[in-house]
């Protein structure tokens, strides 16, 4: 495995015209697209256009597609994207479980892994064993693409965190994270490889925006915790702070029960308590008294829930959280949200790959 100095190294080709012609090239699938259209659809003059595919060629991350008739002149040479030239890592780092994938360009995943983990077990155990599963995945990169490096390593957990300097905050129920720089210390252990560092419930708000969900959302996910992740505009928002999507402590009992946060009557707490008393019926009319207070907030255009337990309980979840949102849309006589399901035991794994393939497109990451 190599690190970020070898090979295409796409971390370094994020100016805004090169993202866009190789967001376009990546669009047009194996059909390709000619320099002409390039030019048409970035505004860009046909000699720049013709210096960055060059220059994405010469890196093997465009090839050519063939011949299209033109309306007067030769055929128009067609380029498309080689999703094969370079792969980025994505893990998800659960309570309990490690899960993840190596993916190309495209988004397509070409490999999984799955094991169990501790979270608890102590930085030194945890970055031991991440190091592990990158170094198998990266190991695979360099049988299938000929030794190109790997872009990149996207890590998605249970937060709080800051995403922009990739340090934990106090995850719930694991004070011993609190301050721990992961970002820097992962790249150390994977010899400077880069590493990005989000929040679960953002990775998978990032997948499915750059996956085609339009408009503004909310994915809330119930796993072994509870938190949101929101797309404003296409973007996802993650506030100044980086904080921005701490669903589950919000307060909707104020003498209810103690939260592993330290407050009390938290919506992860309700909802959390149960599930663990059978009570799915009673953990979606929670959930979906959270959501309702998000759709006031925020007036966002859809509601989208996922994660273990709610994949669990899938009609439950959905007939809970949709009878909510429908009950208050009664009430303040507006339209009601439509609220859809998240499935797939990787999306958080998929998602952190896009903390790293996202921004080479010139998308939010």
């Amino acid at each position: 495995m190599r690190g970020a100095g070898g090979g295409a190294n796409l971390l370094a080709l994020r100016s805004h015209n090169t993202a866009l012609v190789l967001d376009l090239l990546r669009t047009a699938g194996t059909e390709g697209i000619s320099r002409l259209e390039l030019a048409d659809r970035t505004g860009l003059t046909p000699q720049a256009v013709s210096k960055i595919t060059a220059r994405l060629r010469e890196e093997g991350l465009a090839a050519e597609a063939g011949r299209r008739a033109s309306t007067g002149g030769k055929p128009r040479t067609v380029l498309r994207l080689v999703p094969e030239a370079g792969h980025a890592v994505g893990v998800h780092l659960d309570r309990d479980e490690l899960r993840a994938v190596l993916a190309d360009l495209d988004g397509t995943v070409v490999a999984r892994r799955h094991a169990a983990l501790d979270l608890g077990a102590g930085a030194e155990a945890v970055l031991g064993r991440v190091a592990a599963v990158v170094g198998e995945l990266g190991a695979e990169v360099a049988g299938a693409a000929g030794g190109r490096s790997l872009l990149g390593v996207g890590v998605a957990l249970p937060g709080p965190l800051d995403h922009r300097r990739g340090v934990l905050h106090r995850v719930t129920g694991f004070p011993e994270w609190d301050g721990f720089p992961l970002r820097d210390a992962l790249a150390e252990r994977l010899g400077g490889v880069p590493v990005v560092v989000d929040k679960d419930t953002n990775a998978v708000a990032l997948g499915l925006a750059v996956g085609g969900e339009g408009g503004s959302f909310a994915y809330l996910h119930l796993g072994t915790g509870l938190g949101a992740g929101l797309v404003v505009g296409g973007s996802v928002h993650r506030g100044p702070r980086t904080g921005a999507g701490e669903f589950g402590h919000q307060v909707v009992q104020l003498d209810g029960p103690r939260c592993g946060c330290g407050d009390r009557g938290c919506v992860e707490a309700l909802c959390l308590a149960a599930v663990a008393g059978g009570e799915m019926g009673e953990a979606a009319r929670v959930l979906g008294t959270g959501a309702a207070n998000l759709v006031g907030l925020l007036d966002i255009d859809r509601v989208l829930v996922g994660g273990r337990t709610v994949e669990g309980a899938p009609r439950v979840f959905l007939g809970g959280v949709r009878g909510v949102l429908e009950a208050r849309a009664r009430r303040t006589g507006e339209e009601c949200v439509g609220v859809g399901l998240v499935s797939g035991e990787s999306r958080v794994a998929e998602g952190a790959a896009q903390l790293v393939l996202a921004p080479v497109f010139g998308q939010d990451g």
